[in-house]
């Protein structure tokens, strides 16, 4: 077994961190678009239960964006701790694309979340409190597609040249829309939507199951469940489309994902199996011949590179191989639960019990499929920090391993009590909106008894 030497504490404390991290803008960047929409339909129609919507998620994107903009400050900490020659070698492209997602997260966001959440509608005027919210998604969008743009450059590294150790930018235009960043970004945007759809859905059977029978429900609980079940069907396709654009620039992560040891022609899609690193092959193999040749290169008997080819230079095959299993079949849940959810509100019917307990349990549903893919797109690109450049174990620092151990642990103990206090603070926010509905829905129906015996 591997001792736990500093450089793999690092490099745990930096999957801890980004693991916890990416959680949180996963839901902030397409709540925002999700906020434009209620705000928009609300301005449209003139109907207030599409502004009760509004006013309910703010919070919820209020208390997510707080905690995603202090989790990725610890991560930044990190390239000067823990990983020094990262910014040694390749700071003349990290640092700026870096400094613009700051920019656009804390000065952008940041304050036009302070106008919408600090003064909020009534204090500004409508168009000004509107303009908030249009900015403050594209800021989301904007924060990702920086960070995106650097991670992209990562795996498929463009538009530079190495000068005595360091990179040196030759054309920004290459290093931001480099071979991988058109599919990953878009690939993450969809994984956004799907999760906040899910969020949306599953608060709203929550609601519902806790007696809430508002129009905001009914009319949220509706979006969620339309959204996801087009949104999943386009990840799909393009989800394939990177995996083609891996092939090409990465096709060590590529046979990690797969499961494919030995180069061969006609190669069969392993659905399952256990993979054995010492003996390079898989246990207990089901597999459905020739099908990943046809869908990776279009030709039944089409060649396809093993791990063994590629020497040392390849990710560990079980990590990558069960992450990308685990996203595409939760992918596929979400795909046959959203279908089913629209097939059973068809017109203006009520959830049944069965489904909105399916769709509460599933409210944090996108998270289960956006940590293994990025298990996958991280782990996948070992032992590389920037692909064929930088070596993760060269970017490495001297930090004593105790004090690495002492962090992380702090790391995880810290972050498992937040993300437990968030979970339940979501809830506890749907919990308490029901309750406040159900206690309008009373004063309603005692004004009008009144009326009637009057």
């Amino acid at each position: 077994m591997e001792s736990f030497d500093a450089l793999i504490l690092a490099r745990m404390q930096f999957a801890a961190n980004i693991t916890f991290h990416i959680l949180f803008p996963t839901i902030s960047i397409a709540l925002g678009w999700f906020l434009i929409f209620f705000k928009t339909r609300f301005l449209s129609t003139g109907q207030a239960h599409w502004m009760a919507a509004y006013q309910f998620w703010i919070k919820i994107f209020a208390l997510t964006f707080a905690i995603g903009a202090v989790s990725g400050i610890t991560m930044s900490f990190q390239f000067g701790t823990n990983w020094p020659g990262f910014m040694n070698t390749v700071g003349n492209v990290a640092g700026p694309l870096l400094a613009y997602e700051v920019l656009t997260a804390f000065f952008l966001e940041a304050t036009m979340l302070g106008i919408i959440m600090l003064f909020g509608r009534g204090r500004v005027s409508e168009w000004v409190h509107t303009l908030a919210t249009w900015l403050v998604a594209f800021g989301t969008t904007a924060s990702a597609f920086w960070i995106l743009a650097l991670d992209s450059w990562m795996q498929t590294p463009s538009g530079f040249e190495m000068i005595d150790g360091k990179a040196y930018v030759l054309s920004w235009f290459d290093v931001i829309f480099n071979p991988s960043f058109p599919f990953r970004m878009i690939h993450m945007l969809l994984a956004s939507g799907l999760t906040v759809a899910f969020l949306v859905a599953g608060l709203s059977a929550f609601r519902w199951l806790k007696g809430d029978r508002s129009q905001e429900i009914q009319a949220t609980l509706r979006v969620g469940v339309w959204v996801a079940a087009v949104l999943i069907p386009v990840q799909i396709l393009v989800g394939d489309l990177h995996g083609l654009n891996t092939l090409a620039h990465q096709p060590a992560k590529l046979a990690a994902m797969e499961g494919i040891w030995h180069t061969e022609k006609g190669v069969g899609a392993v659905l399952f199996a256990i993979p054995d690193a010492e003996t390079q092959s898989n246990h207990y193999e089901i597999v459905i011949p020739k099908l990943a040749s046809l869908y990776l290169t279009h030709d039944i008997n089409g060649e396809i590179k093993g791990v063994s080819a590629f020497g040392e230079d390849h990710p560990p095959v079980g990590p990558v191989f069960w992450a990308f299993r685990i996203m595409v079949g939760v992918g596929l849940l979400m795909l046959g639960v959203s279908w089913w959810s629209v097939r059973q509100l068809r017109g203006q019917a009520p959830p049944s019990t069965y489904l909105a307990k399916g769709l509460a349990l599933m409210s944090f549903a996108g998270w289960f499929a956006v940590v293994p893919g990025w298990y996958v797109t991280e782990i996948g690109r070992q032992p590389w920090l920037v692909y064929g450049v930088l070596r993760t174990a060269d970017a490495a620092s001297d930090v004593a391993t105790g004090n690495i151990a002492a962090s992380l642990a702090m790391y995880l103990v810290l972050y498992a009590v937040l993300l437990a206090a968030y979970v339940t603070t979501v809830f506890y926010l749907a919990k308490k909106a029901a309750m406040d509905a159900l206690d309008d829905a009373d004063d309603i129906g005692d004004l009008d008894g009144e009326l009637s015996h009057a």
